[in-house]
């Protein structure tokens, strides 16, 4: 790097560019050379999305006029001199610089998310429904109520119906008892239940095993998930039962879909790949379910594509299939639909 500076001559700075660069061109740029030159550059220290942003920058420049890289090398030159002092980056790299100077307990809550809002209600309904959940099941009837009616009524809303009915009842006849519940107290109880959530074990995963166990399967060809089902029922019959629930699969889009939301597949799978899966030995009702949902014409127009397309093999079926399930996924996972949840 210190021979490119030194070759650029004052005349060569006074360059100016045709086009202006953004920053991600003017990285590319810098780190091309450094490559070049044979530096070992420590790209895998920073987030996998600007690597990947970054090498996709790479792949889209066209040759660079030496000009155009000198006034690029200059500035950057520049910046690096004006820099007085870095950071590392989020919060595991401040940890890292920090080891050893800070307590263990202020690592473990720090990990947790200790600093957060000074208000707990705040940092309470930031928390996902499952972190509040046993909350709500094993408090006092008391407590539970003063939190349910502490948090946002769609957030309450969501809680309640994730509570047994028998405890969802008490839960909210208790409600009707907060009145005269005085402020102080309330943020007490909001101070005492954040403490609890900063007390529960860190968790390496987000999602629980019966949703990590059945997004695996959702993608898993057909013999091998009836095989993990048959097997999870024999060694556990309530725990095979919530998996089976939480799979969906191409023939679940029927009972799961509304009809209204089948257009805003269309738009999100390519039209060779639905109709690959739709022309899949067993989809019929699937098949059905969907082109009944479209205007005529379009499904006029899929049929005779899948009467051309003919019988697909097994292996290509499949992949369809589930091509067409992760995109479903993505869409639930937007917000552009809302699949239907079975009992």
């Amino acid at each position: 790097m210190s021979q490119a500076l030194a070759q650029i001559t004052p005349a060569q700075r006074a360059v100016r560019v045709a086009r202006p660069l953004n920053g991600l061109e003017k990285a590319a740029i810098v780190v091309r050379l450094l490559i070049s030159e044979g530096a070992n550059i420590p790209l895998s220290s920073l987030p996998e999305e600007l690597q990947a942003e970054l090498t996709a920058q790479m792949g889209q420049m066209t040759p660079v006029d030496r000009a155009t890289m000198n006034a690029v090398i200059e500035e950057f030159s520049t910046e690096l001199e004006q820099l007085g002092i870095a950071f590392p980056g989020g919060m595991e790299g401040a940890l890292k610089a920090m080891d050893g100077h800070i307590s263990a307990g202020a690592v473990t809550r720090l990990r947790r998310g200790g600093i957060g809002p000074a208000d707990p209600w705040e940092r309470l309904n930031a928390l996902p429904p499952d972190r509040l959940l046993p909350i709500l099941e094993e408090e006092a009837v008391e407590v539970a109520a003063v939190m349910l009616s502490k948090l946002p009524v769609a957030r309450s809303a969501e809680l309640l119906g994730k509570l047994p009915g028998e405890r969802a009842r008490k839960v909210a006849f208790a409600v009707s008892m907060t009145g005269n519940v005085d402020p102080a107290t309330v943020q007490r109880i909001g101070a005492s239940l954040a403490q609890q959530i900063d007390q529960q074990p860190a968790r390496a995963f987000d999602a629980n095993p019966v949703e990590r166990v059945g997004a695996i399967l959702n993608v898993s060809q057909t013999v091998t998930r009836e095989d993990v089902l048959t097997g999870l029922d024999e060694e556990d019959a309530d725990f095979g039962a919530k998996v089976r629930r939480a799979i969906f699969t191409f023939s679940h889009i029927p009972s799961r879909m509304t009809p209204a939301e089948v257009p805003k597949l269309l738009r999100a799978v390519d039209q060779g790949v639905l109709i690959t899966a739709m022309a899949a030995p067993g989809g019929t009702e699937t098949r059905e379910f969907i082109l009944a949902n479209l205007s005529q014409r379009m499904a006029q127009t899929l049929r005779e594509e899948i009467a051309d397309r003919g019988t697909p093999r097994p292996k290509d079926a499949e992949a369809a299939m589930t091509t067409v399930i992760g995109a479903i996924r993505q869409l639930e996972g937007t917000g552009e639909i809302t699949l239907i949840t079975e009992d």
